[in-house]
């Protein structure tokens, strides 16, 4: 992913269509990583004359198709919390939210000012 991100880098960075080995590597060095040329060769390779946008655009359409396991999780638990527990389900929820809102008020009070102090 970081020889990705670095070629995307590289690449809204300059003028030129594709970048080079040596663009991408002084992106990489910069922040200290090591890099493995057969990846690299590989990433370009792979994106060499593709235009950024199109390759952007694909890569969000298929992240869009893939099932996320939090809204699964949330929905089948969710269902079996309702038909089993009646009405303390609800209870811990508030007791929960009350909880989140306590800790966020004490966190702005933690730093001495407030998001309009």
């Amino acid at each position: 992913m970081r020889y990705v991100a670095a070629y995307l880098l590289a690449s809204l960075g300059s003028s030129k269509d594709s970048p080079t080995k040596e663009d991408i590597t002084k992106i990489l060095e910069s922040v200290g990583l090591e890099i493995e040329d057969d990846q690299l060769d590989k990433v370009i390779s792979e994106l060499k004359g593709k235009d950024i946008n199109d390759v952007i655009a694909e890569g969000m359409g298929k992240l869009a198709s893939i099932p996320s396991g939090g809204v699964a999780a949330a929905s089948g638990g969710g269902g079996g919390a309702a038909a089993g527990g009646g009405g303390d389900g609800g209870e811990k929820e508030e007791k929960k939210e009350e909880k989140k809102e306590e800790s966020e008020e004490e966190s702005d009070d933690d730093m001495g000012f407030g998001l309009f102090d």
